[in-house]
């Protein structure tokens, strides 16, 4: 039930500096190109209401509703008026002039003299008709004026019509007629409200503001018409950079996802809002994609010329506590980027310039690595638990430096993941993998090689035609290839895994589930999954021998997995005591430093040796 003093709360906004709910961020415009004429380009208009007849605004309501506008806020008290407008800041009011606690006529005459409040429209609605009231409202500054009782139909051509009128205003009011985009009126209201949000729910802003070396000489050479062809172009590329994924956070309303972001604040200036980002470092994301897309030339009527941006970046509350500081910094920032190469970020920061700074150079040098082949595998062997017998290998990546020294995947996967270096490495390893396997092919030796997949690579459309190409390239039986997951990676969305991991038994591969136990609680998944492998994580191993729950734990996982068929992997076996706790629970096959680390295909070849003779014994 709706309480009696806000009897009810819902605000979506078409864009207007008014229109800002109390946590409902503001969304993006719906009549960009103009007025439309019929009254459902505005169903999306918040109305709000303020008369002390609950009845009246409840039969007001009714009508608008059978009109199709769906958002209401009812205010029974007048006293309260102009806090829950300062606050819901609605596209429309509907005000009575006769209520007890504060007139209407005094309403009217304090939204009128308020600096945000003073182009909000106000309908009056009174069951007074005479003529001095009429006046006295419009003198005040009312935008209409019905009396009660109120006919439905006019009720609703009113609201239309003025809610046209206020759209067509605010369109030329707050929206660059060149770019469409809203203008620097439009950032000041949006960036107000979200730094008010931001106070409130303890969230981080950031704020991009983006200069354009070059522009002004290409313009004043070229005229300002093939200025404005420019900043249409410049425009579109840096709205092409904007993903929702880099205005909101994990957990953020859905209706954040719709705001005005971008904004041309300046002849050759724009300004990238990006409210409740997790971390501010994100932003090297965004300010890395605007660099990619403004490196082609623009076209100056025909003619190539190059427009280099200069990216600021400054965060509430780290940099500022208020709007004109944060634009201050962030401002700031961009003139020490113009300072170096062309095309250039820099945070307000010096602590966070220096780490954005030093992953881009990393995911530059790991580009280069794996397109001049700096990237190698090591293989870590599966030994059968009872014989000791090499049973099959682990592929796992490293990336060799020019001085020889090695970096581990933690210190590079990461960046893989976030940049999509991830595909291009992935596949490398794969190739590589079963390039290896072929050349033990040819020795006459036949060995279960397993090749690890991130999350990005088992979501791409074009894996199962890959590993079936790869495969078919080194003339491979496929059962000998392994496909090991995590198990939080086939839980993310179930049913899409059960699709890709039917799709890769179908090829002959063998897939295995790594880490099991670390992520959800899911053995009755086991029944789910089409798999022939289970890898206990080395975490359940470390205190096996100490901890009765360990211990027990390790034995239900393998006893179950035995009862779907599944071969049962234990990581990280570090010691004899372990080895011997594993043999007594019947596992299959372990891994570990015991046995071996982590070793290049040189240092393995000893140990596979036996298997050869073996084999063709």
């Amino acid at each position: 039930m709706p309480d009696e003093n806000n009897r009810e709360i819902s605000n979506l906004d078409q864009g207007t500096p008014e229109s800002l709910g109390k946590d409902v961020a503001p969304r993006t415009r719906t009549l960009p190109n103009g007025l439309r004429s019929n009254s459902d380009s505005f169903a999306q208009a918040t109305i709000m209401m303020v008369d002390d007849e609950a009845t009246t605004m409840d039969v007001m309501q009714a009508f608008l509703e059978d009109a199709g506008y769906q958002h209401f806020l009812l205010l029974e008290h007048s006293s309260q008026a102009i806090a829950k407008l300062e606050e819901l800041r609605p596209d429309i009011l509907l005000l009575d002039l006769m209520m007890p606690e504060v007139p209407g006529f005094d309403i009217l005459e304090q939204i009128r003299a308020h600096s945000v409040l003073s182009h909000l429209p106000v309908i009056i609605l009174t069951s007074s008709s005479d003529a001095s009231t009429k006046l006295k409202a419009l003198d005040l500054g009312a935008t209409d004026f019905l009396s009660k009782p109120v006919d439905p139909s006019e009720l609703t051509l009113r609201v239309r019509n003025t809610l046209a009128a206020k759209a067509y205003q605010n369109q030329l009011a707050y929206y660059d007629t060149l770019t469409n985009l809203p203008n620097q009126s439009l950032f000041k209201d949006r960036l107000t409200w979200f730094l008010s949000r931001s106070e409130r729910q303890h969230e981080n802003l950031v704020l991009l503001h983006i200069t354009l070396d070059q522009f002004k000489r290409v313009s004043n050479t070229m005229g300002p018409q093939v200025g404005d062809q420019i900043i249409i172009q410049i425009a579109e590329r840096l709205h092409s950079c904007i993903r929702n994924s880099d205005m909101i956070g994990h957990g953020s309303s859905g209706d954040i996802r719709e705001i005005d972001s971008l904004f041309r604040v300046g002849r050759d200036e724009f300004s990238l809002l990006c409210p409740n980002m997790d971390l501010v470092e994100h932003a090297t994301k965004i300010a890395a994609r605007i660099l990619t897309v403004m490196e082609k030339p623009f076209n100056a009527n025909g003619t190539d010329v190059y427009i280099w941006p200069n990216i600021g970046i400054a965060s509430y509350p780290t940099d500022a506590k208020d709007m004109t500081t944060l634009i201050q910094c962030a401002a700031g920032a961009s003139g020490q980027a113009l300072l170096q190469d062309k095309g250039a970020f820099r945070f307000y920061s010096s602590d966070l310039n220096a780490q954005s700074l030093g992953r881009l150079q990393l995911e530059s040098d790991l580009r280069c690595a794996i397109e001049d082949n700096q990237l190698v595998l090591h293989y870590q062997p599966k030994v059968d638990v009872k014989t000791g017998q090499i049973k099959g290998v682990e592929a796992l990546v490293r990336w060799q430096l020019p001085d020889g020294s090695l970096r581990f995947p933690d210190q590079f996967i990461p960046l893989a993941e976030d940049t999509d270096l991830i595909f291009p490495l992935g596949e490398w390893v794969l190739q590589e993998a079963c390039s290896q396997m072929a050349r033990w092919k040819a020795q006459g030796l036949t060995l279960q090689v397993a090749v690890n997949l991130s999350l990005k690579q088992f979501r791409s459309n074009n894996l199962v035609p890959f590993v079936s190409q790869v495969l078919l390239d080194h003339d491979l039986d496929a059962q000998y290839l392994t496909l090991e997951l995590t198990e939080s990676l086939v839980m993310d969305n179930p049913d899409e895994a059960v699709k890709t991991l039917k799709q890769l038994i179908a090829l002959g591969v063998k897939l295995s589930i790594d880490d099991f136990g670390t992520g959800y609680s899911s053995l009755s998944y086991l029944k789910l999954f089409p798999l022939h492998e289970l890898k206990i994580d080395r975490s359940f191993l470390t205190d096996m021998a100490t901890d009765p729950e360990d211990r027990a734990l390790v034995s239900a996982m393998i006893y179950l997995a035995h009862e779907f068929n599944l071969n049962v992997v234990a990581e990280g076996v570090e010691n004899q005591e372990q080895l011997d706790m594993l043999v007594s629970l019947a596992c299959d096959q372990y891994q570990g430093y015991y046995f071996s680390r982590p070793i290049s295909e040189p240092d393995l070849a000893p140990m596979l040796s036996g298997l050869v003779s073996a084999i063709q014994a």
